[in-house]
């Protein structure tokens, strides 16, 4: 780098003697095209000179980059601020702040770890694995290394492997792959698709960032405890036959533990410089057309105990509904019957309410009634008995008049209503021809018509009996 600040220096020297040492008095135009020539080469040296300067002191820093920078005095230092910074004519190497380890289909093996713009530093095609039960597989996976950010660790990771593609292929990848094949080697195929994929890259994740397990790989043949009934049978119910032996050979793998109880572990090296796993997972996993055909024989026979295990069920669902159905139409008559004999019950309950209800209202009618009777009965013997005192106190009145004045006033009134009708009588009278008492030839006179009628007043009083003198109390 600092050749080309030399070389400017060289370039303006030569533009200096250019204009010194090539002179043309006897020819202007010469000597003018001489001084500009000088000119020239002096500006463009000493362009030359401050832009290699600058380029050889300066450099510009990418962000979510490091830069290892080596100074011409020997200075050694880790560079991560954005923007120009000094390296004094010395070298810099940059390093992504994350690296990006994949196995995918289409991967070619590039790693291009100093290349902006590219989505992975190292694009791998996908790896074959073998599970536990000697199942191959080709899975897809990825893992995001981060570079460590303190300058001590940072300075022993540039100075071991120098540059980021050495990184990478020399440590990153192989570790991505030998943890896969690690992980592959903890769980069965079967175990994998039949709901051990959340398992699996978990501890592709944890072995990745802690450290691999140590491990011992060991093949048994167990009792089973009770044995397998098939289910495809419908005629048999719930009473299956048995199948298969009573052993079946299972795969484990036993970790090994420390004093402490611990699993123990092949500690990845990259730790030691501060790398840091930030994510790690299995995208993908094709196992072995073998395996796909023994799972998909396994799919059908599941799918076959299925539809047969379905079959029973619709038919015990048929015998349930058949019974649900008898039971529904016994309880429909039940019900009906009871509707029948609670409204038969009902009616002749509330005909004899209303029966007992007309009797008591009849007999408190009666009893109204008889009240009322008695009532009036009583108001006729209180009218009668105030009738009979008021008879009796009229009685005692006017008899206690009579005798007090022996009727005086009483035969005094028919005396003279007597008169009265006599008078009226007399008035009215036509003359007789014969008159009583008369001389013969002659007419008779008032007098003698009165003496008359007052005898036959007194004989008419004689036969009422009418005395009319006054009774005079005898004293006692």
């Amino acid at each position: 780098m600092i050749f080309w600040p030399i070389f400017g220096l060289f370039v303006i020297a030569a533009g200096y003697v250019i204009r010194n040492n090539f002179d043309f008095p006897d020819n202007k135009n010469l000597d003018g095209m001489v001084n500009m020539v000088g000119w020239g080469v002096k500006v463009a040296g000493l362009l030359l000179f401050i832009i290699s300067t600058f380029n050889g002191m300066f450099f510009y820093a990418e962000p979510d980059f490091k830069y290892h920078v080596r100074t011409i005095l020997g200075e050694e230092k880790m560079v991560a601020d954005t923007g120009y910074n000094m390296h004094l004519f010395g070298r810099y190497n940059a390093w992504k702040n994350a690296m990006s380890v994949q196995a995918i289909k289409g991967g070619q093996g590039d790693i291009r770890a100093e290349t902006e713009g590219v989505t992975t530093s190292a694009n791998l095609p996908p790896k074959s694995l073998v599970f536990l039960d000697q199942v191959d597989a080709v899975v897809s996976a990825t893992a995001r290394f981060e570079l460590p950010s303190d300058e001590e660790g940072f300075l022993t990771m540039a100075r071991l492997y120098r540059s980021p593609e050495n990184l990478l292929r020399t440590e990153l990848v192989p570790a991505f792959e030998e943890t896969l094949g690690a992980n592959a080697a903890l769980m069965s195929a079967e175990d994998y698709f039949q709901g051990g994929k959340t398992e699996f890259n978990n501890e592709f994740e944890r072995q990745l960032a802690d450290g691999i397990y140590l491990v011992r790989r060991i093949e048994k043949r167990v009792k089973v405890e009770s044995g397998r009934a098939g289910t495809a049978n419908v005629a048999l119910g719930e009473n299956q036959e048995q199948f298969g032996d009573e052993f079946k050979t299972v795969f484990l793998v036993e970790k090994l533990l420390d004093e402490t109880g611990q699993p123990k572990r092949k500690r990845q090296a990259f730790e030691k410089f501060g790398i840091s796993v930030t994510s790690a997972r299995v995208t993908d996993v094709r196992p072995n057309i073998k395996f796909q055909e023994r799972m998909g024989l396994r799919q059908q026979a599941a799918a076959d105990r299925a539809i047969a295990r379905e079959q029973r069920v619709q038919e015990e669902e048929q015998r349930l509904l058949a019974i649900t159905r008898g039971e529904r139409e016994v309880a429909e008559r039940q019900a009906a019957a009871k509707v029948e004999q609670i409204q038969k019950t009902t009616d002749a309950e509330t005909e004899k309410q209303l029966a007992i209800t007309a009797a008591e209202r009849e007999r408190e009618s009666a009893r109204i009634r008889q009240e009322r009777a008695q009532i009036l009965l009583d108001t006729a013997r209180i009218d009668a008995q105030a009738k009979q005192v008021s008879a009796d106190a009229a009685a005692y009145e006017k008899t206690a008049i009579l005798e007090a004045d022996n009727a005086l006033a009483q035969k005094l009134a028919a005396y003279v209503e007597v008169q009265k009708v006599w008078a009226e009588a007399f008035a009215n009278r036509k003359v007789p021809t014969t008159v009583f008492g008369a001389p013969e030839g002659g007419v008779g006179t008032d007098g003698d018509i009165n003496r008359f009628i007052d005898l036959l007043t007194m004989q008419a009083a004689k036969g009422l009996a009418v005395d009319p003198s006054i009774a005079r109390k005898s004293s006692e």
